[in-house]
């Protein structure tokens, strides 16, 4: 098994004592142990082919015993641990032997796990960096994961995982989760077969859960070695007298295993060509090359340019190994069961492995914390100082688990998210009892449902997770916070009902000219169980869709926050900034998520519609024209939430303010001491927040805060709650038009302002 303990408990090429750390090397001179280690990883992918070929007919601890033993003889041979270094006393002797019995366990796993997933999925499992390991489990379960970078990173390894268990669909390994009575060559196959079966799942993704806890004890088993690897004289000599205690260990196991079971194996002699393969290849010298790169290069340089051959090899491997030392092997394995346990490259594994790239790519990159800081100067003393723009002394991110934690405290705070949550809990309810009453009972019809109700809840969780984000603080990028993250959900979930609505409308189209017959033994009870669902949806999220027909064309929520509003004055310009809020906004979110749920009850009661003609009088037209007439009211009620949408992202001027904002600005050109205003720009910004900017030009000797203050309050009246005013005096104002000849056009247009006319159609005109 690869045991490799970093660059910074690598010393000489005795493994004595010697320097601690990456030797720094010119980048000229890293080329040749880059290709080096990538040609390495490539040999290793071979070994654990070969490893796998070879398992199909040893047993795994006569496998594990035979590596371990040509392992030592070599690196005793070479490294000559008895000889050289200081002498070894008898505690050093006692962790050197737990050193070598938890070597064995995890070895024992590993090649149990290649047994189970094949060698191309192994590969992409178990064959990560220390280093990878160690930034992903940071991220899970600390606070200093490295920042969004990282978490990202995380997510891809989890991703991953998440492929191979769900979406590897290995067929021949299936075929493999009943093991008869007499198939397992001893009691520790049997106990291990046993433990996979007590899980519930086929042995290819029990293979995939025991290769995942291999990687994680295999990292924490190097980490804990590395301060005996020091004691004892360096890592290549704890490596040599550790293989030595385990072959030791393994022998009589292995002894009484060569009597009580049945050999597979015709002729040893012919294997050993493969076994030297396999020692060279994955024990030895994967173990020396990596054992060099770490003290070359950046142990984070090691691993990404070690995983990525790796993985590559793995999938080229996969897809087409073959040799003549493998057909051999094959064709001294007579077992039935055998012929069909060649693991497929399947759609799942290949996108398992452009996440692992990713991950293991990103996970591996040194954190770039502290690393923002800005040389400004230096101190009396000499002490260098640094800008680091206020970011890097806060914490990068916070830990997965505390992240749920706190989200899910923030979604059942709020009245939206909390329903959205609780419909969202009872949809995927529903959802798995109907797929696991389709499964149960071979009901293509009941798989299919459940697999759309899957679908649709994939649009609950992004009006879950826009209700949320809307509510996240500002930050000095996002300067007006994530309010408007709702519009744009509502405005993607609006086009995502178009498009079912199209579809459903040329599928119902072509099913009227040639209706097919159908099987209605279970549309009843599946749409009457779905129709019930969708009507406490429509109760939940009615009050959204109900305030939309008020003020706006949105629905209306408030938020009462205020600030209080200021003003800073120049000698010949100022500008003053508010804040407030009030009552109405269209919550676009809200809307989305209802007529998502209103699509879905719209449905249920077409096919109840449909299923009692087709029962009663046979009319199998009734199916594609209730589909026809819910496309079409789908399309209709999604209309008002696309145009909306688009309104508010292209900044319109909001339809409901524009009586009151016409009136304010002519209230605010008669106010005492201010001259006019011009440029004045007003949009809703979100759901409760309406925005707006406006110049306006007063004289010299009048007080600004009090000008400032009469124009924040005429427009808060008219609905703005987010406004910045820039105040310009009349000097200033003479001093512009002096210099531009284009602001006479500016004082043109702000009397051409003040000539317009408002009609109730909300128009102007001049």
């Amino acid at each position: 098994m690869e045991e490799k303990y970093g660059g910074d408990v690598l010393a000489g090429p005795s493994g004595g004592g010697g320097g601690l750390g990456p030797v720094d090397v010119p980048s000229a001179r890293l080329t040749k142990y880059i290709v080096l280690l990538c040609f390495t990883k490539l040999l290793k992918a071979v070994g654990l082919f070969e490893s796998y070929d070879l398992l199909k007919v040893v047993h795994i601890v006569q496998f594990i015993f035979i590596l371990k033993l040509g392992t030592a003889f070599f690196m005793v041979l070479f490294q000559k641990p008895f000889s050289s270094g200081k002498t070894i006393t008898k505690h050093q002797w006692i962790k050197i032997f737990k050193h070598a019995v938890a070597g064995c366990i995890i070895s024992l796993l590993w090649f149990f796990g290649l047994t189970l997933c094949g060698p191309l999925r192994t590969l992409l499992l178990f064959e990560h960096s220390d280093i990878v390991v160690i930034s992903l489990l940071s991220v899970l379960f600390t606070s200093s994961g490295g920042g969004p970078a990282k978490t990202r990173g995380a997510a891809f390894f989890i991703i991953a995982v998440i492929c191979l268990l769900l979406f590897d669909n290995d067929d021949l390994m299936a075929k493999m989760a009943e093991h008869p009575e007499g198939h397992h060559d001893s009691a520790l196959t049997h106990m291990l077969y046993t433990a996979i079966g007590f899980l519930g799942v086929a042995d290819h993704k029990g293979g995939v859960l025991l290769l995942v806890l291999a990687l994680c004890c295999k990292v924490g088993f190097h980490t804990a070695s590395r301060k005996l690897s020091i004691d004892v004289g360096g890592a290549k000599r704890l490596q040599a007298l550790s293989h030595l205690v385990s072959v030791l260990l393994l022998c009589p196991w292995v002894i009484v295993l060569s009597v009580t079971t049945e050999s597979k194996v015709e002729s040893w002699f012919s294997l050993i060509m493969p076994f030297t393969t396999v020692i060279f290849f994955v024990m030895i010298l994967d173990f020396y090359v990596d054992s060099m790169c770490s003290v070359k290069m950046e142990v984070s340089k090691c691993a990404r340019y070690g995983s990525f051959p790796i993985f590559i090899s793995a999938l080229l491997f996969g897809n087409f190994w073959t040799h003549p030392i493998t057909d051999q092997l094959r064709a001294m394995n007579k077992a039935a069961h055998q012929e069909s346990t060649e693991h497929v490259l399947s759609g799942g594994v290949v996108v398992s492995a452009v996440f692992f790239i990713l991950s293991a790519n990103i996970l591996s990159s040194p954190s770039k914390r502290g690393q923002k800081g800005t040389l400004i100067g230096y101190s009396p003393e000499g002490t260098p100082l640094y800008n680091f723009m206020g970011d890097a002394f806060q914490h990068s991110s916070q830990s997965i688990p505390r992240f749920i934690k706190e989200s899910l405290k923030q979604i059942l705070e709020e009245n939206d998210s909390r329903q959205i949550f609780y419909f969202l809990c009872l949809n995927l309810l529903f959802t798995f009892v109907e797929l696991f009453y389709g499964v149960l009972t071979n009901s293509l019809g009941l798989i299919s449902d459940g697999f759309h109700m899957l679908f649709d809840c994939s649009a609950l969780v992004m009006g879950l997770f826009a209700a949320l984000m809307s509510r996240w603080k500002a930050t000095r990028i996002f300067s007006y916070g994530y309010g408007r993250i709702e519009i744009l959900s509502g405005f993607i979930n609006g086009l995502f009902l178009m498009v079912i609505a199209f579809f459903v409308f040329m599928e119902s189209v072509a099913r009227l000219i040639d209706p097919p017959e159908l099987d209605t033994h279970m549309l009843t009870p599946v749409s009457v169980g779905g129709l019930i669902v969708n009507l406490i949806g429509i109760c939940a999220f009615s009050h959204g869709h109900n305030h939309s027909h008020g003020a706006s064309q949105g629905s209306c929520h408030s938020s009462d926050h205020s600030h209080s509003h200021h003003a800073h004055g120049h000698s010949d310009h100022g500008h003053g900034h508010s804040h407030g809020s009030i009552g109405g906004g269209m919550n676009a979110n809200m809307r989305g998520v209802f007529l998502h749920v209103l699509a879905d009850t719209l449905g249920s009661i077409g096919v109840i519609v449909s299923t009692v003609l087709i029962e009663q009088f046979g009319w199998f037209i009734a199916d594609p024209l209730c589909s026809l007439f819910i496309a079409v009211l789908i399309f209709l009620s999604v209309v008002p939430l696309i145009k909306d949408a688009c309104q508010v992202l292209l900044l319109r001027l909001p339809p409901e303010y524009e009586k009151e904002l016409h009136t304010a600005l002519e209230k605010i050109q008669k106010i005492e001491g201010l001259i006019s205003y011009r440029d004045p720009h007003f949009w809703r910004h979100s759901a409760s927040v309406v925005a707006g900017t406006i110049h306006i030009q007063v004289t010299s000797d009048v007080l600004e805060q009090r000008i400032v203050q009469q124009v924040t309050g005429i427009l808060k009246d008219a609905g703005v709650n987010n406004l910045t005013i820039q105040v310009e005096k009349e000097a200033y104002f003479q001093h512009m038009s002096g210099l531009s000849t284009g602001f006479h056009d500016v004082l043109a247009m702000t009397k051409q302002m003040e000539s317009m006319k408002y009609y109730k159609d909300g128009t102007y005109i001049m």
